[in-house]
């Protein structure tokens, strides 16, 4: 056993980074087309109500990503709070840089680049949340959600409101339990997945012209999303358990690096298969991603035994906390404190930037 004096500092939260690393995974899987396609700037056809997209993977990721980032979010606002006199002036510089990254990216290499959004939305909607007192959180992630369930807007309103939950759900302590809540996990994920089930139905009998079916992919795909990461999370406490933390947490760690490298792997692809990527089978889909996330666990897996972060998560860091944080490990063993987060061997670290 250790003989090191346990610093103050919270566990990271391994659950997240699995379910993050699963969301990274679907996500790829619906951009490959639209990706491989923005050299001539042509997205690919609306999947029909009865395709395997249309139903398992068309908008049941992204939901997943903007959860986790209000997570991400107010678990950093909750780590820093004794760290600096500034928390908020802090996730101000890591939403700016975050806006920089998103734009670049959606000028040089994918117009469909979600992480200019996620800035915009989290100036605008997740900072000012932080004075508001959790019932006005929760109330106002419910009614952004209805509302862009209303108007069809699967962007500012939708991401906002998945912001606003999954902030509610750390300021409640839900996400603290996470790891723990089996029986509430099941229920919760029941839930969802009977009422899921009519919302699959009636997408499956519409058309992708049909004036209702934008209505019913997006609230399938966030009832679907929900029950995504309640079995996600329900495995993790089986003998499957190790092997999903092997395979998604990685990833997962690397959540940012790894979204913006597949936007490059997936057009060097496109650029070798040379086919028009709209008329790709869904076999063809299925190996362009698989391999990438193939390269991809590889890296981020030999890349994380030796580093603390990512390349693009260190450098996040270092313009959030405008100090350069130390990249690589002293040791699977050694006690290091970065930046205040306590860190003491490759699987544990704390909350901060998670």
């Amino acid at each position: 056993m250790s003989t090191h004096h346990v610093a103050p500092g919270r566990p990271r939260i391994v659950a997240l980074d699995v379910v993050r690393g699963f969301a990274l995974c679907g996500i790829l899987l619906a951009n490959v087309q639209p990706i491989a396609n923005a050299g001539r700037f042509v997205i690919a056809d609306a999947p029909s109500g009865l395709s395997l997209f249309g139903l398992l993977v068309e908008q049941r990721f992204m939901p997943i990503f903007a959860f986790l980032f209000g997570i991400g979010f107010s678990l950093l606002l909750r780590a820093s709070a004794g760290r600096t006199t500034s928390p908020r002036l802090l996730l101000l510089r890591r939403l700016l840089a975050l806006l920089v990254v998103g734009v670049a990216h959606f000028v040089l290499l994918w117009h469909g680049d979600i992480l200019s959004t996620y800035a915009v939305v989290g100036i605008l909607v997740l900072l000012p949340s932080t004075w508001l007192p959790r019932p006005a959180v929760v109330g106002l992630a419910v009614a952004f959600l209805v509302t862009s369930l209303v108007i069809g807007d699967g962007r500012f309103t939708f991401v906002g409101g998945l912001f606003l939950l999954g902030s509610a759900l750390v300021r409640y302590g839900v996400v603290d339990r996470v790891e723990q809540a089996t029986p509430g996990l099941a229920v919760v994920g029941l839930g969802l997945a009977a009422a899921a089930a009519p919302a699959l139905w009636w997408q499956a009998g519409l058309r992708a012209e049909d004036r209702q079916f934008q209505l019913a992919l997006a609230l399938a795909g966030l009832l679907l999303a929900g029950v995504y990461v309640c079995a996600v999370l329900l495995l993790l406490r089986t003998p499957l358990g190790p092997v999903l933390r092997t395979v998604f947490a990685p990833l997962g760690r690397m959540a940012l690096t790894n979204y913006l490298t597949a936007t490059v792997l997936v057009l060097a692809v496109g650029h070798v298969l040379g086919s028009a990527p709209e008329t790709w089978s869904t076999s063809t889909v299925l190996l362009v991603a698989g391999a990438i996330l193939t390269v991809q666990w590889a890296w981020s897996t030999l890349w994380l035994r030796s580093c603390h972060y990512g390349p693009l998560e260190w450098l996040w860091r270092w313009a959030t906390w405008m100090r350069r944080p130390p990249l690589r490990r002293a040791g699977p063993t050694t006690l290091r404190d970065i930046d205040g987060e306590v860190v003491w061997s490759s699987r544990r670290t704390d909350t901060a930037d998670q």
